[in-house]
């Protein structure tokens, strides 16, 4: 067994260890073979990827060439097994790392230098577990072109390398996201023309405009809200969530998370303008990010020194103001109107059980089918609607209780982000980094971060690499959660099977 990993202490001692104690620096060390693990892992899924994942129709490099075959029946097939095998690779490493990190041996510039390694090979590889991208590419053209993207679909593009990489689910709708992104997507458009590979490579590069921003901002959240930047360094910059569906998507998720992760911490800095404004532009980007902006009300109303409502009139006022300002400019640029707000639920129309409401009404559908028979639509509408009451009984339950505002309001918005993402009709692997990139900064306990681990593990499963759904596919199911626990026993008892203390023959 390696050196790194017997310098790592046991699963009582990194119990002991407290939220609050930093790696020294003369205990810090560079895991060098650990983060060429989780390299290795990296580049096997970018060149499994070549046949595996979401690639363009008619991309010139893999359509007509030497290695085309990679794309069908067995070459598919090993394309498909090397991918998987990079993602065990680097989920073994980000584990290995994270006792490292838990122990106080591994400060946070080893855990940064970790997540540009293991995210760099992404940069270039297919789009990686969903074809969001080509999505991406086919709203900005049909921004472009002219059209209401809020209105029409893809299908009126004349363009069909913009149109035949679109998923068929999304071919028929109108795009679902906000003027900012809408923007950079024409943007990305009119710079790359009709080249499919180059403007799924350009997004990219745009979209990892919001890790630099959370790079930025994570420290001094962590200042805020208490908890250790390694340790937030390494769940949200280097885990599964960020390198392998945030970049290797990409989603535009990782740029509405760094967007707030940067307003938030100058909200707190008490540059409140320059922060709302920020933090519209994640709403810009998706209106998930709407849900933490009245918890940032109350921290501007707790830096005025008045009475309490009238501190929050007027962060209120200024607050409405800057919204409407920063959000009205960008809809002008982007020459959109407020037609988004329409499709604020079209995710709903994708039915999988990670969502708390639809897996309910899935199984209430499957037990009164014993006696009954009611289609299943009806049910999950009913239980989803019972879902979205939860979840606005427990918004507003939590934002009164931010009204002290500081820190705590951030807390109780990362929560409110969180709710929403298990609670809304349906729920997406990269919709939780909504929530986890503001409880990053918090100080958390190594079995809570065990329990992380183990979701984050298991939500690289939903989809194959080609993107299509695997959640009712049982076996693999149980493959993926069995996968999940072993990786968040790890994280705090090191060599859970005991394999070091084993003889193979």
């Amino acid at each position: 067994m390696s050196t790194e990993i017997e310098a790592a202490p046991g699963g009582a001692d990194i119990e002991r260890a407290t939220g609050d104690t930093p790696a020294t620096p003369e205990r810090s060390t560079t895991p060098r073979r650990t983060i060429a693990l989780g390299t290795v892992g990296s580049v096997m899924m970018l060149l499994g990827g070549l046949g595996a994942a979401a690639g363009a129709v008619n991309d010139p490099f893999m359509s007509d060439g030497p290695i085309s075959w990679l794309r069908f029946g067995h070459g598919k097939m090993l394309s498909t097994v090397v991918v998987y095998a990079g993602v065990v690779l680097l989920v073994w490493a980000w584990v290995r790392l994270g006792r490292l990190v838990l122990a106080g041996r591994v400060g946070t510039r080893p855990v940064v230098w970790a997540a540009v390694c293991w995210i760099a090979p992404m940069l270039l590889a297919p789009a990686m577990f969903t074809r969001d991208v080509y999505s991406y590419l086919a709203q900005g053209a049909t921004a472009l072109a002219g059209f209401d993207v809020y209105r029409a679909d893809p299908t009126v593009l004349s363009s069909p390398e913009l149109i035949e990489n679109v998923h068929p689910f999304w071919l028929d709708q109108p795009a679902p996201y906000g003027p900012f992104f809408i923007l950079l997507a024409k943007g990305t458009v009119w710079l790359t023309g009709p080249n499919i590979l180059g403007g799924a490579l350009l997004m990219r590069l745009v979209l990892v405009a919001g890790f630099g921003l959370l790079l930025w901002a994570l420290p001094g959240l962590v200042r805020h809200l208490g908890g250790r930047l390694p340790v937030a360094a390494w769940g949200m910059l280097a885990g599964p969530l960020t390198v392998v569906h945030l970049v290797g998507g990409p989603h535009n998720d990782l740029l509405l998370i760094g967007c707030l992760a940067a307003g938030t911490l100058l909200m707190l800095d008490g540059r409140h303008v320059a922060g709302f404004a920020l933090a519209t532009l994640a709403v810009g980007v998706k209106a998930s990010a709407l849900v933490a902006l009245p918890f940032l009300v109350w921290v501007w109303a707790g830096h005025l020194n008045s009475t309490r409502w009238r501190n929050f009139a007027r962060a209120c006022t200024c607050a409405v103001a800057t919204f409407v300002v920063v959000l009205g400019s960008v809809s002008l640029l982007a020459g959109v109107d407020y037609g988004w707000i329409r499709e604020i639920n079209a995710s709903a129309k994708l039915v999988n059980w990670l969502s708390m409401s639809t897996a309910s009404g899935e199984i209430l559908h499957s037990v009164l089918g014993i006696a009954i028979q009611v289609p299943a639509d009806w049910v999950i509408t009913v239980t989803r609607l019972i879902g979205q009451t939860v979840l606005l009984v427990l918004l507003i339950r939590m934002w009164w209780r931010a009204r002290d505002g500081g820190p705590g309001a951030v807390r109780l918005a990362a929560f409110g982000l969180l709710a929403v993402s298990v609670l809304s009709p349906t729920l997406l692997p990269w919709y939780l980094s909504w929530g986890l990139v503001l409880a990053a900064g918090l100080p958390w306990k190594p079995r809570q971060l065990a329990v992380f681990v183990a979701i984050s593990v298991f939500m690289v499963a939903p989809y194959s690499a080609d993107g299509e759904q695997l959640l009712y596919v049982w076996g693999w199911v149980f493959l993926a959660v069995a996968a999940s626990v072993l990786a968040a026993v790890s994280l705090v008892r090191p060599d859970p099977l005991r394999w070091s203390h084993r003889t193979f023959i």
